[in-house]
Protein backbone atom coordinates (compact mmCIF):
# COMPACT_ATOMS: atom_id res chain seq x y z
CA UNK A 1 0.00 0.00 0.00
CA UNK A 2 1.28 3.35 -1.24
CA UNK A 3 1.76 6.17 2.30
CA UNK A 4 -0.32 8.80 2.17
CA UNK A 5 2.52 11.34 3.45
CA UNK A 6 5.42 13.04 2.32
CA UNK A 7 8.46 9.63 1.30
CA UNK A 8 11.74 9.64 -0.09
CA UNK A 9 12.56 7.53 -3.09
CA UNK A 10 15.35 6.72 -5.55
CA UNK A 11 15.08 7.68 -9.16
CA UNK A 12 17.25 5.78 -11.68
CA UNK A 13 17.23 6.02 -15.91
CA UNK A 14 19.51 4.03 -17.94
CA UNK A 15 20.38 1.89 -14.76
CA UNK A 16 22.26 5.07 -13.00
CA UNK A 17 21.14 6.53 -9.70
CA UNK A 18 20.13 10.52 -10.63
CA UNK A 19 18.65 12.05 -7.95
CA UNK A 20 17.00 11.46 -4.26
CA UNK A 21 14.58 14.02 -3.75
CA UNK A 22 10.86 14.21 -1.60
CA UNK A 23 7.71 14.13 -3.12
CA UNK A 24 4.33 13.91 -2.08
CA UNK A 25 1.45 11.41 -2.31
CA UNK A 26 -1.96 12.46 -1.74
CA UNK A 27 -4.95 10.30 -1.47
CA UNK A 28 -8.33 11.88 -2.89
CA UNK A 29 -9.62 11.51 0.54
CA UNK A 30 -6.98 13.68 1.81
CA UNK A 31 -7.41 16.25 -0.53
CA UNK A 32 -11.09 16.97 0.96
CA UNK A 33 -9.16 17.76 3.91
CA UNK A 34 -7.39 20.58 2.74
CA UNK A 35 -6.98 22.95 -0.11
CA UNK A 36 -7.33 21.59 -3.95
CA UNK A 37 -4.12 22.47 -6.20
CA UNK A 38 -3.57 21.67 -9.81
CA UNK A 39 -0.40 21.65 -11.94
CA UNK A 40 -1.76 22.21 -14.92
CA UNK A 41 -0.46 22.23 -18.43
CA UNK A 42 -2.40 24.57 -21.35
CA UNK A 43 -2.40 26.10 -24.59
CA UNK A 44 -2.45 29.87 -24.35
CA UNK A 45 -3.72 31.00 -27.80
CA UNK A 46 -5.70 34.16 -28.51
CA UNK A 47 -3.97 37.84 -28.05
CA UNK A 48 -1.25 36.51 -26.31
CA UNK A 49 1.24 34.23 -27.17
CA UNK A 50 0.85 30.78 -28.79
CA UNK A 51 2.63 28.37 -26.73
CA UNK A 52 1.97 25.55 -24.08
CA UNK A 53 2.84 26.24 -20.51
CA UNK A 54 3.24 24.49 -17.55
CA UNK A 55 1.99 25.84 -14.01
CA UNK A 56 3.13 24.35 -10.46
CA UNK A 57 0.34 23.79 -8.00
CA UNK A 58 0.73 26.74 -6.72
CA UNK A 59 -0.16 28.71 -10.53
CA UNK A 60 3.62 29.41 -11.58
CA UNK A 61 4.84 29.46 -14.80
CA UNK A 62 7.67 26.39 -14.63
CA UNK A 63 8.19 25.69 -18.64
CA UNK A 64 7.16 27.15 -21.76
CA UNK A 65 7.35 26.44 -25.11
CA UNK A 66 6.57 27.78 -28.32
CA UNK A 67 5.57 25.05 -31.15
CA UNK A 68 6.14 25.93 -34.91
CA UNK A 69 2.63 27.65 -35.34
CA UNK A 70 -0.77 27.71 -34.76
CA UNK A 71 -1.29 24.88 -31.76
CA UNK A 72 -5.05 24.47 -29.57
CA UNK A 73 -5.08 20.78 -28.75
CA UNK A 74 -2.53 18.71 -27.28
CA UNK A 75 -2.02 15.35 -25.00
CA UNK A 76 -0.02 14.39 -22.10
CA UNK A 77 1.54 11.14 -22.37
CA UNK A 78 2.45 8.38 -19.36
CA UNK A 79 5.67 9.00 -20.11
CA UNK A 80 5.12 12.96 -20.07
CA UNK A 81 5.67 13.79 -23.01
CA UNK A 82 3.82 16.01 -25.19
CA UNK A 83 1.39 15.31 -28.78
CA UNK A 84 0.20 18.17 -30.28
CA UNK A 85 -1.12 18.97 -33.68
CA UNK A 86 0.45 22.28 -35.20
CA UNK A 87 -1.86 23.88 -37.78
CA UNK A 88 0.73 26.23 -40.07
CA UNK A 89 2.61 25.70 -42.67
CA UNK A 90 3.17 22.47 -42.98
CA UNK A 91 0.83 21.67 -40.65
CA UNK A 92 0.42 17.89 -38.62
CA UNK A 93 1.04 16.69 -35.30
CA UNK A 94 4.70 16.89 -33.37
CA UNK A 95 5.60 14.62 -30.04
CA UNK A 96 7.71 16.52 -27.77
CA UNK A 97 9.88 15.51 -24.36
CA UNK A 98 9.05 17.21 -21.18
CA UNK A 99 12.01 19.24 -22.24
CA UNK A 100 10.63 20.03 -25.62
CA UNK A 101 13.00 17.81 -27.61
CA UNK A 102 11.31 16.39 -30.72
CA UNK A 103 11.28 12.80 -30.78
CA UNK A 104 8.46 12.54 -33.33
CA UNK A 105 6.62 14.61 -36.34
CA UNK A 106 3.94 13.93 -38.91
CA UNK A 107 4.16 16.13 -41.69
CA UNK A 108 0.15 15.94 -43.27
CA UNK A 109 -0.66 16.55 -46.63
CA UNK A 110 -3.89 18.04 -45.53
CA UNK A 111 -4.93 21.87 -45.40
CA UNK A 112 -4.57 21.73 -41.34
CA UNK A 113 -4.43 19.90 -38.33
CA UNK A 114 -5.17 20.51 -35.05
CA UNK A 115 -6.48 17.26 -33.41
CA UNK A 116 -4.83 14.26 -32.57
CA UNK A 117 -4.67 11.44 -29.91
CA UNK A 118 -2.10 8.23 -29.35
CA UNK A 119 -3.85 5.28 -29.69
CA UNK A 120 -3.10 2.27 -27.47
CA UNK A 121 -1.11 0.45 -30.39
CA UNK A 122 1.60 3.33 -30.59
CA UNK A 123 0.21 4.73 -33.24
CA UNK A 124 -1.12 8.13 -33.51
CA UNK A 125 -4.99 9.31 -34.70
CA UNK A 126 -4.52 12.99 -36.82
CA UNK A 127 -7.48 14.79 -36.88
CA UNK A 128 -7.42 16.11 -40.79
CA UNK A 129 -8.83 19.03 -42.36
CA UNK A 130 -9.64 19.41 -46.17
CA UNK A 131 -10.70 17.25 -46.35
CA UNK A 132 -11.84 15.77 -42.99
CA UNK A 133 -10.86 12.54 -42.17
CA UNK A 134 -8.84 10.76 -39.10
CA UNK A 135 -5.89 9.04 -40.06
CA UNK A 136 -3.56 6.59 -38.09
CA UNK A 137 -0.12 7.07 -38.51
CA UNK A 138 3.02 4.68 -37.24
CA UNK A 139 5.76 5.88 -35.32
CA UNK A 140 7.57 6.27 -38.58
CA UNK A 141 5.08 8.83 -39.89
CA UNK A 142 3.61 6.24 -42.15
CA UNK A 143 -0.08 6.37 -42.47
CA UNK A 144 -1.52 2.70 -41.77
CA UNK A 145 -5.26 3.61 -41.72
CA UNK A 146 -7.60 6.69 -42.92
CA UNK A 147 -11.04 7.23 -41.91
CA UNK A 148 -13.43 9.67 -43.61
CA UNK A 149 -15.40 12.02 -42.03
CA UNK A 150 -18.88 13.70 -42.36
CA UNK A 151 -19.62 16.90 -41.86
CA UNK A 152 -21.50 19.69 -43.60
CA UNK A 153 -18.80 22.82 -42.92
CA UNK A 154 -17.29 23.10 -46.15
CA UNK A 155 -14.19 25.17 -44.96
CA UNK A 156 -11.74 23.14 -43.69
CA UNK A 157 -10.17 25.44 -40.53
CA UNK A 158 -13.10 24.19 -38.17
CA UNK A 159 -13.91 20.88 -39.94
CA UNK A 160 -12.66 18.49 -37.11
CA UNK A 161 -10.93 19.40 -33.80
CA UNK A 162 -10.58 16.86 -30.61
CA UNK A 163 -10.37 13.22 -32.14
CA UNK A 164 -10.86 9.69 -30.12
CA UNK A 165 -10.65 6.21 -30.62
CA UNK A 166 -13.19 3.94 -28.67
CA UNK A 167 -12.31 0.84 -27.10
CA UNK A 168 -14.23 -0.93 -29.90
CA UNK A 169 -12.43 1.03 -32.66
CA UNK A 170 -14.57 3.18 -33.98
CA UNK A 171 -13.94 7.20 -33.90
CA UNK A 172 -15.80 10.36 -32.11
CA UNK A 173 -14.94 13.30 -33.79
CA UNK A 174 -16.17 16.73 -32.37
CA UNK A 175 -16.77 19.30 -35.69
CA UNK A 176 -16.24 22.21 -34.03
CA UNK A 177 -17.86 24.40 -37.29
CA UNK A 178 -20.94 22.30 -37.75
CA UNK A 179 -21.61 21.79 -33.86
CA UNK A 180 -21.87 18.52 -33.83
CA UNK A 181 -19.88 15.60 -32.67
CA UNK A 182 -19.97 11.99 -34.62
CA UNK A 183 -19.02 8.45 -34.15
CA UNK A 184 -18.09 6.77 -37.28
CA UNK A 185 -16.66 3.26 -38.02
CA UNK A 186 -13.50 2.34 -39.80
CA UNK A 187 -14.89 2.97 -42.93
CA UNK A 188 -16.63 6.47 -41.98
CA UNK A 189 -20.29 5.19 -41.23
CA UNK A 190 -21.58 6.98 -39.23
CA UNK A 191 -23.10 5.27 -35.99
CA UNK A 192 -23.72 7.73 -33.74
CA UNK A 193 -24.31 11.74 -33.66
CA UNK A 194 -25.22 14.66 -31.49
CA UNK A 195 -25.78 17.92 -33.26
CA UNK A 196 -27.34 21.38 -32.32
CA UNK A 197 -24.06 22.54 -30.10
CA UNK A 198 -22.03 25.41 -30.89
CA UNK A 199 -18.14 25.65 -31.48
CA UNK A 200 -17.46 21.91 -29.71
CA UNK A 201 -14.05 21.35 -29.73
CA UNK A 202 -14.28 18.31 -28.12
CA UNK A 203 -16.19 15.42 -26.94
CA UNK A 204 -15.46 12.23 -24.94
CA UNK A 205 -17.34 8.56 -24.19
CA UNK A 206 -17.75 8.24 -20.69
CA UNK A 207 -17.54 4.40 -19.19
CA UNK A 208 -21.04 4.52 -18.31
CA UNK A 209 -21.17 4.79 -22.19
CA UNK A 210 -22.76 8.19 -22.37
CA UNK A 211 -20.65 11.42 -23.85
CA UNK A 212 -19.61 14.40 -22.40
CA UNK A 213 -19.65 17.53 -24.92
CA UNK A 214 -17.80 20.62 -24.85
CA UNK A 215 -20.50 23.13 -26.01
CA UNK A 216 -18.32 26.14 -26.82
CA UNK A 217 -20.02 29.14 -27.08
CA UNK A 218 -23.55 27.67 -25.98
CA UNK A 219 -20.73 28.05 -22.85
CA UNK A 220 -22.22 24.92 -21.61
CA UNK A 221 -20.97 21.42 -20.62
CA UNK A 222 -23.36 18.21 -20.97
CA UNK A 223 -23.66 14.74 -20.82
CA UNK A 224 -26.03 13.01 -23.17
CA UNK A 225 -26.86 9.42 -23.18
CA UNK A 226 -26.80 7.41 -26.36
CA UNK A 227 -30.70 8.23 -26.73
CA UNK A 228 -29.45 12.03 -26.74
CA UNK A 229 -30.86 12.38 -23.60
CA UNK A 230 -29.02 15.17 -21.87
CA UNK A 231 -28.56 13.84 -18.14
CA UNK A 232 -26.31 16.25 -16.76
CA UNK A 233 -25.60 19.86 -17.54
CA UNK A 234 -23.60 23.09 -16.08
CA UNK A 235 -23.13 26.05 -17.77
CA UNK A 236 -22.99 29.78 -17.49
CA UNK A 237 -26.18 30.22 -15.34
CA UNK A 238 -25.15 27.67 -12.78
CA UNK A 239 -21.72 29.99 -11.66
CA UNK A 240 -22.18 33.63 -12.75
CA UNK A 241 -18.84 34.55 -11.69
CA UNK A 242 -16.75 32.56 -13.90
CA UNK A 243 -17.74 34.21 -16.96
CA UNK A 244 -18.14 31.55 -19.01
CA UNK A 245 -17.27 32.61 -22.51
CA UNK A 246 -16.48 29.65 -24.61
CA UNK A 247 -15.77 26.14 -22.78
CA UNK A 248 -13.08 24.93 -25.13
CA UNK A 249 -11.96 21.56 -23.40
CA UNK A 250 -13.02 19.25 -20.86
CA UNK A 251 -11.26 16.62 -18.75
CA UNK A 252 -12.89 14.17 -16.59
CA UNK A 253 -11.15 13.68 -12.70
CA UNK A 254 -10.76 10.23 -11.34
CA UNK A 255 -12.46 11.71 -8.93
CA UNK A 256 -15.76 12.68 -10.63
CA UNK A 257 -15.62 16.18 -11.37
CA UNK A 258 -14.57 17.68 -14.58
CA UNK A 259 -12.14 19.80 -15.32
CA UNK A 260 -13.67 23.09 -17.89
CA UNK A 261 -10.94 25.06 -19.76
CA UNK A 262 -13.02 28.58 -20.52
CA UNK A 263 -11.16 29.98 -23.72
CA UNK A 264 -11.95 33.61 -22.82
CA UNK A 265 -12.08 34.76 -26.62
CA UNK A 266 -13.45 38.92 -26.23
CA UNK A 267 -13.26 38.44 -22.46
CA UNK A 268 -9.80 38.52 -21.71
CA UNK A 269 -9.43 40.00 -18.04
CA UNK A 270 -12.66 38.59 -16.53
CA UNK A 271 -13.71 35.20 -15.52
CA UNK A 272 -11.75 32.22 -14.77
CA UNK A 273 -9.47 30.11 -17.33
CA UNK A 274 -10.04 27.01 -15.55
CA UNK A 275 -12.24 24.93 -13.13
CA UNK A 276 -12.97 22.08 -11.36
CA UNK A 277 -16.55 21.14 -10.86
CA UNK A 278 -18.59 18.23 -8.86
CA UNK A 279 -21.71 16.57 -10.44
CA UNK A 280 -23.80 18.41 -8.10
CA UNK A 281 -22.73 21.53 -9.55
CA UNK A 282 -20.11 22.95 -7.03
CA UNK A 283 -16.78 24.73 -8.04
CA UNK A 284 -14.84 23.55 -5.80
CA UNK A 285 -11.08 24.96 -7.67
CA UNK A 286 -10.21 27.77 -10.16
CA UNK A 287 -7.46 29.51 -12.00
CA UNK A 288 -7.95 32.83 -13.17
CA UNK A 289 -4.48 34.47 -13.39
CA UNK A 290 -4.73 37.15 -16.13
CA UNK A 291 -1.05 38.55 -15.56
CA UNK A 292 0.16 36.17 -16.73
CA UNK A 293 -2.08 34.21 -19.25
CA UNK A 294 -5.06 36.20 -21.31
CA UNK A 295 -6.70 33.00 -22.75
CA UNK A 296 -6.30 29.71 -23.21
CA UNK A 297 -7.49 26.46 -25.95
CA UNK A 298 -6.84 23.28 -24.15
CA UNK A 299 -5.97 22.51 -20.41
CA UNK A 300 -5.01 19.75 -18.67
CA UNK A 301 -4.53 18.66 -15.30
CA UNK A 302 -1.17 16.44 -14.52
CA UNK A 303 0.12 14.31 -12.42
CA UNK A 304 -3.20 11.69 -11.78
CA UNK A 305 -2.07 8.40 -11.26
CA UNK A 306 -3.66 5.42 -10.73
CA UNK A 307 -6.24 7.14 -8.31
CA UNK A 308 -3.36 9.27 -6.75
CA UNK A 309 -2.77 12.91 -6.61
CA UNK A 310 1.41 12.74 -7.39
CA UNK A 311 2.97 15.61 -8.66
CA UNK A 312 6.72 16.50 -8.19
CA UNK A 313 5.90 19.84 -9.18
CA UNK A 314 4.16 20.15 -6.10
CA UNK A 315 6.93 20.02 -4.10
CA UNK A 316 8.05 22.33 -1.67
CA UNK A 317 9.89 25.94 -3.21
CA UNK A 318 12.73 26.45 -4.30
CA UNK A 319 12.98 23.07 -5.62
CA UNK A 320 11.99 22.72 -9.30
CA UNK A 321 12.07 19.24 -10.80
CA UNK A 322 11.03 18.06 -14.16
CA UNK A 323 12.31 14.59 -15.51
CA UNK A 324 12.98 14.14 -19.16
CA UNK A 325 15.55 11.76 -20.88
CA UNK A 326 17.56 11.57 -17.81
CA UNK A 327 17.79 15.24 -16.90
CA UNK A 328 16.82 17.16 -13.65
CA UNK A 329 16.61 21.04 -13.01
CA UNK A 330 16.86 21.95 -9.21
Amino acid sequence: MYPTSTSRFLLARHGVILLVLTVTLTTHAAAENGPITHCLLLAEYGKGPNRLLELDANGTQVWDYRPPSTTVIFEVQSNGNILFGYGGKPTGVREITARGVQVFDYVSQSMQVFGCSRLANGNTLVAEQGPPQAVEVNSKGEVVHVTPLQTSHESYHLQVRNVHQLAHGNILAAHEGEGAVREVDSTGHVVWEYTGVENAGDAQRLANGNTLISCGTQKRVIEVTPGKQTVWEFGDRDAPELNLTWVSSIQPLKNGNIIVGNFLRGQEGRGAHVFEVTRDKKVVWKWDDHRLVQSLATVRVIGEWSGWSVSVCQAPSPLFFRYDQGVFGW
